[in-house]
């Protein structure tokens, strides 16, 4: 599955690889994380429509468990085979910036050595951008322990978000 979103956006966003619902619509972050996606970008001022929405990784990769089936993380030959397609998304869309979303887009675009828990919300210069900005994936907030986490991370989502929309003010 490719990404989506304006051929010149401003702004592309790349997730680690479709989900379940992803992978049934056969369109990037309209499921569950899609959604918090869209909550963040409209708190922090960037209209989806504005955004290109791509994966590191093409395909859903997954597990059976019952009748669910359920995210499985890619390995490193998964996303080195995939790497060429994200390349040529970020040459036709020639973004301003581009944030990675979650530490396997963030290694991908900027290096295995890279921590999303040390170094996210800051801006790097990337092989494909002169601004690359990590944050967390928007799945983890659906993983939170308790309420108080989720709004406390969400917040930190946004802040990160309106950082992007402040730069390219």
């Amino acid at each position: 599955m490719f990404g989506e979103g304006p051929a010149r956006a401003r702004v592309l966003m790349i997730g680690e690889q479709p989900g379940h619902e992803e992978d049934l619509a056969g369109r990037p972050f309209v499921g569950p994380a899609g959604r918090i996606l869209d909550r963040a970008l409209a708190a922090a001022g960037i209209a989806r429509g504005d955004v290109y929405v791509t994966n590191v990784v093409k395909h859903f990769k997954w597990e059976p468990r019952g009748k669910r089936r359920i995210h499985a993380k890619p390995s490193q030959t998964e996303i080195a085979a995939c790497l060429p397609w994200l390349r040529a998304e970020l040459d036709l869309v020639k973004p301003e910036a581009v944030v990675c979303l979650g530490a396997t887009a963030a290694q991908a675009l900027l290096g295995s050595g890279f921590r999303v828990t040390r170094q996210r919300g800051r801006w790097f210069s990337g092989p494909s951008a002169s601004r690359v900005l990590a944050t967390m994936h928007p799945s983890s907030l659906l993983r939170a322990p308790d309420e108080g986490s989720r709004r406390r991370e969400f917040a930190g989502f946004v802040a990160d978000l309106a950082a992007v929309a402040a730069a390219l003010r």
